[in-house]
């Protein structure tokens, strides 16, 4: 696993060619993801924390080379209020495509208008050779404002002739799959930590069960799914194990990835094997 400089200077020299792409997990729901033309980082969360379980692998102002920078939604580990002043120093480059509900906040970080992309559900935002439509998530509800929009959102992102969806946090709501199989998606990542009263009570807001997760991606069936959300807080866990093998169970035919922190997944080779897990 790779950290830091370390990990950035990983990332700069990758080739990467049109049709496929690279990925590297920070861990929860943030992920770096290198096409043959932009390098996106979706919902990084890069403080310091005592409760979390995974410690960050970046510092902000190491995040040099950001194409584009997502937030999914106004919650700490998705959209990083201390973090996000230095990553748009670090990557002036950089454009922040959040919720419309959220720019008010980023403003209030001191991230420039002009770089702020606000968007809302079924919105389609395009730069560079760089497609991004936003669509609803449902965490626990949708939340709906007549006004800003959905304040939680998942991303179809094509770039470099990959279709990425990152789901944010969300349940398996009717006209999900309807929507996403209108995607001939390549790379998911989607949530299994589940929820309960428990947890809701204390303010823990939930998402996919691993088997709700799995059967997402049976019906949509993308080239490659990647489970996240289950390990950087004791209290708001799941084994993916239980994901992996319930997705082998089920989709035998279908890609899963379970794997460190901080390690470069190429998407193109890990076709040409079998699901893995490690």
């Amino acid at each position: 696993m790779k950290t830091g400089h370390a990990l950035i200077t990983e990332i700069d020299a990758t080739e990467v060619q049109s049709g496929d792409a690279v990925f590297w997990w920070l861990g929860q729901h943030s992920f770096i993801v290198k096409t043959s033309c932009a390098t996106l980082y979706f919902d990084p969360y890069l403080s310091e924390d005592p409760s979390r379980q995974v410690p960050p692998l970046l510092l902000p102002k190491q995040v040099t080379n950001a194409t584009v920078v997502f937030g999914s939604h106004d919650h700490s580990d998705h959209i990083d209020h201390p973090s996000l002043p230095g990553i748009a120093a670090a990557s002036p480059q950089a454009w922040f495509l959040v919720p419309k509900a959220t720019k008010p906040v980023l403003e209030g970080l001191g991230i420039s208008p002009e770089r702020i992309v606000p968007i809302d559900a079924e919105e389609t935002k395009e730069s560079d050779g760089m497609r991004v439509t936003a669509i609803p998530s449902a965490h626990e509800f949708f939340d709906r404002d007549e006004i800003t929009g959905y304040p939680y959102l998942g991303f179809i992102v094509s770039s470099g002739g990959v279709s990425i969806y990152h789901s944010g946090d969300t349940l398996r709501y009717e006209g999900l799959e309807t929507r996403l199989k209108q995607v001939n998606v390549d790379l998911a990542f989607l949530p299994i930590n589940g929820r309960d009263a428990e947890r809701f009570a204390r303010g823990c807001i939930g998402n996919m069960t691993y088997q709700e997760a799995a059967d997402l991606a049976g019906a949509i069936r993308p080239r490659l799914t990647v489970p996240a959300h289950y390990e950087m807080f004791a209290s708001n866990s799941e084994d993916p194990r239980l994901f992996s093998d319930y997705m082998q169970a089920k989709y035998p035919d279908l890609h899963v990835w379970v794997g460190p922190h901080g390690t470069p997944v190429r998407l193109s080779a890990l076709l040409n094997k079998r699901s893995t897990t490690g």
